[in-house]
């Protein structure tokens, strides 16, 4: 079951360029993570994502080194499954057996380019999870501890009264926690 066995890595976009994350896609974003990864691991460690980021070779069937499903691999950005441009917040999908690949190829993803424009940026690595849902969960708790730090740096009350209506808009409530669409691999973290 290792084959099919995935890892998700929550990452968030970093940039002083406000203009970067109005511009951010996930095509963008998934060849500069394909860049960081040939720099630093080569073709192997590529060719070792591709087929992770597609899921080529993970059915069983042909999927060798020659098949049209694997060169079309690196021309395709499949490996961003989720990417929120306002809030920065993206979620890259791997075959278990490479995310450390995936993961210390990220730190050098040093800009995002889009529209012929290139943008300073880093990527933030937040969490890795085996499911999608144990990323939301630590997302949700991530962003509340952020908004209470926020709350304690409040200078009037003002500012406090809005990030306490932010707070409380972002909780979810138990039946809105289970009725949730979430893709579940084997279960494994």
């Amino acid at each position: 079951h290792t084959a099919l066995s995935r890892r998700y890595v929550l990452c968030e976009v970093v940039s002083e360029d406000p203009r970067c994350r109005q511009c951010i896609e996930d095509r963008a974003l998934g060849l500069a993570v394909r860049d960081a990864i040939a720099r630093v691991h080569g073709d192997y460690g590529l060719a070792c994502c591709s087929i992770s980021f597609t899921g080529a070779g993970e059915t069983g069937g042909p999927g060798g080194a020659g098949s049209p499903r694997v060169r079309s691999a690196v021309r395709v950005s499949p490996a961003v499954k989720y990417l929120n441009a306002y809030t920065g917040t993206v979620l890259l999908r791997c075959r278990k057996d490479s995310y450390r690949l995936l993961c210390s190829a990220l730190p050098f993803v040093r800009s995002l380019e889009s529209r012929a424009q290139r943008y300073p940026c880093f990527l933030n690595t937040l969490h890795v999870g085996g499911t999608i849902r144990t990323c939301q969960k630590f997302l949700i708790q991530y962003n509340t501890t952020q908004l209470l730090r926020l709350l304690q740096n409040c200078t009037n009350e003002e500012e406090r009264q809005c990030i306490q209506k932010s707070l409380l808009s972002c909780s979810l409530t138990e039946e809105q926690a289970q009725s949730g669409d979430e893709e579940e691999d084997d279960g494994t973290e």
